[in-house]
């Protein structure tokens, strides 16, 4: 199957580890809410779903059994790509966070550096980073490499020089931009970003945090690459007019994309962009 280049891939990315229900009653943290948050979203033209999850207490988890039930449950709910992140929260633990892979989903987050976050430290070793990719090769799951700083990318030229191209073979990656500690998420940023790719990119995105999430969006689509959007990286529609639902994000992408004269790229042309594993 070809995938037209003007098909654009829409990545949804709801709940985050950072935002608390309390300060965001709005935000999908139970599985029912997030499974609604799915099909609402895939609707609106989402094709991937970037996946964090949340305890009963709706605080950030990486319990096993959750995060495969949640594989099952989005899987049964929607015909989206499920890509677990393998960050999880700053503070979690690099072993806990190999084993996010045991929830069998289609894709996996893959950050390609250490970074400065906030005020914490998102930690990310060569040898976890290594131990990780290696893996997902194993796993059949299809890394998506995580940007976020220009170090990163020269990390993942090493990566892919020293272990070879991800199951799958097609390799994509997504500018995290506008972090406190990282990449500034401006164009200029990412025009850099985007020249220092390694050849053997076959696809790429982007994501704005926060006031950035519009200048990182057009700039993405004027350079022909895809879309990350979502609560967990931006709570405000514009000064003072707080997100509803992560389907008003995933509307306003569609939007520019449609300005940009891209249409939103369906499951089906997402995994066969990516390279997963058949639905």
């Amino acid at each position: 199957m070809h995938v037209p280049a003007e098909a654009l891939l829409v990545t949804v990315a709801p709940t985050g580890a950072e935002t608390s229900k309390a300060d965001c009653p709005q935000l999908p943290t139970t599985l029912a809410e997030l499974v609604t948050a799915a099909q609402e979203c895939e609707a609106a033209g989402a094709a991937m779903i970037h996946v964090h999850i949340r305890d009963d207490d709706h605080a950030p988890s990486l319990d096993g059994q959750r995060l495969a039930d949640t594989v099952a449950a989005l899987h049964e709910a929607t015909d989206l790509v499920v890509q677990l992140s393998t960050g999880g929260s700053v503070h979690d633990p690099l072993d806990q966070r190999l084993k996010v892979l045991d929830a069998a989903p289609d894709s996996c987050s893959l950050t390609m550096g250490t970074t400065n976050f906030g005020d914490d430290v998102f930690s990310n070793p060569w040898p976890f980073i290594s131990d990780l990719y290696q893996l997902s090769q194993e796993r059949e799951v299809v890394p998506e490499f995580e940007l976020f700083d220009l170090g990163h990318v020269a990390s993942l030229t090493r990566l892919l020089k020293t272990h070879g191209l991800p199951y799958g073979g097609k390799v994509h990656c997504d500018f995290v931009m506008g972090v406190p500690g990282g990449m500034p998420g401006t164009a200029d940023a990412l025009v850099a970003g985007v020249a220092a790719l390694p050849p053997e990119v076959t696809s790429w995105g982007a994501t704005g945090i926060g006031r950035t999430t519009l200048a990182v969006g057009l700039a993405a689509l004027s350079k022909g690459g895809h879309l990350r959007v979502g609560m967990e990286d931006v709570l405000t529609l514009s000064r003072g007019v707080p997100v509803q639902s992560n389907r008003q994000l995933v509307e306003r992408a569609v939007a520019m994309g449609e300005l940009a004269q891209r249409r939103p790229m369906t499951p089906t042309e997402a995994r066969t962009l990516l390279g997963t594993r058949p639905a």
